[in-house]
């Protein structure tokens, strides 16, 4: 490898300025039609932000929503989630994925995951159906799909809907189909450290089935068939026309991004080949778009420490599995239940890996991880 320079550089986890020269002039030009529109609120650039993604999945419909958790919130609604039902989700997930169930007072069903991509065990899945089991929420984590042969098979088995939790997979690509178009219903987030990121909250819901899009968009309004006419008890999960406009300037960038996103993911495999932590595994039949690249690392409180004082951020997703927070303990979970999210939990650090980073940036983030192991 090249030798390095050793001095002390600051290298973050998220650079959204950085990216501004690529289309500040188009990000203002659309931003000043808007206000000079006047429909700050279902205006045209959301039908073409909705348009646009779907013809990109491959869908035949996609929901505009204010976030990622309201995306699922709301497809969990149009699936008839409620009291009474039982969703199987993954523990080692944003607290989002099981919130969102519970929310509607339905009793998330907490699940181990893959030790190698930190993914949905489809076997854990299938030993948690029980005749309550009304849905499988599985998350694409870090950017990297899911089994999602297994787990459509086991819905299929026992009659469930399953509802893809993409919101860190736009891009991503399951033996070449894309995440979003792999289940009745995918749900993304347009959150600004997201691979599509917007200035503020967003989200989506992607389906093929025009019926349930229907009724998404009902939802999103105040459960709204026509004017001041509510058919169902809905919510506010709009997205406004102003950052519609923005997603619709950086949509033309997320495929030039994702592929820096992997060449970054590729030259950290390269550098830590020989470092004591074990590199992201991805499976030949998927392809990922590396929203995290998250290493295993024994003494990765000391590495994060001395990563820090280099001035290198990094990032613990996530600390605690969602079987053992606080507000979920009234669903008694068994001790030992996730013993591999558990000791994921423990090791887990994710590395700066935005399309902004240098390439000296990202040797520099590797030569400092090899020399703590020397």
């Amino acid at each position: 490898m090249t030798e390095v320079s050793h001095i002390p550089r600051s290298v973050s986890m998220l650079d959204m300025p950085g990216e501004l020269p690529r289309f500040r002039e188009r990000i203002t030009a659309a931003v000043a039609a808007v206000i000079e529109g006047g429909r700050y609120v279902n205006g045209p650039e959301v039908g073409e932000l909705e348009r646009r993604m779907a013809e990109r999945i491959g869908v035949s419909d996609a929901v505009a929503v204010s976030s990622g958790t309201d995306a699922l919130l709301c497809a969990l609604m149009a699936a008839g989630i409620g009291p009474g039902d039982e969703v199987i989700v993954p523990t080692f997930t944003f607290f989002a994925t099981g919130g969102c169930v519970a929310r509607l007072g339905a009793r998330p069903v907490f699940v181990d995951v893959d030790r190698r991509t930190f993914n949905m065990d489809p076997a854990r899945a299938a030993a948690a159906v029980t005749p309550r089991t009304k849905a499988i929420v599985p998350v694409h984590l870090f950017g990297q799909c899911a089994e999602m042969d297994a787990l459509n098979t086991i819905a299929r088995e026992h009659g469930l809907v399953v509802i893809e939790d993409a919101a860190q997979a736009i891009g991503a690509v399951y033996r070449g189909r894309p995440a979003g178009a792999l289940a009745r219903a995918a749900c993304l987030s347009f959150y600004p450290t997201k691979n599509l990121g917007g200035f503020g909250e967003g989200g989506m819901i992607l389906t093929d089935d025009p019926a349930f899009a229907a009724l998404c968009r009902q939802l999103r309004n105040h459960g709204q068939s026509s004017e001041y006419l509510h058919e169902h008890i809905g919510g506010n999960f709009r997205l406004d026309t102003l950052k519609a406009a923005i997603l619709n300037v950086k949509l033309d960038h997320v495929e030039e991004f994702n592929a820096r996103r992997r060449q970054i993911a590729a030259t950290y495999d390269a550098w830590l080949q020989d470092a004591a932590v074990e590199t992201p595994f991805v499976h030949g039949h998927n392809a990922c778009v590396f929203h995290q690249y998250t290493i295993l690392c024994d003494r990765r409180d000391e590495l994060r420490a001395h990563l820090r004082q280099r001035g290198v951020a990094s990032g613990v997703y996530y600390p605690i599995p969602l079987h053992r927070q606080p507000c979920f303990a009234y669903l008694e979970p068994t001790a030992g239940c996730a013993p591999v999210a558990d000791a994921l939990c423990r090791r887990v650090l994710s590395l700066p890996v935005h399309p902004m980073l240098s390439d000296g940036d990202v040797a520099f983030v590797a030569e400092t991880i090899t020399r703590f192991f020397r």
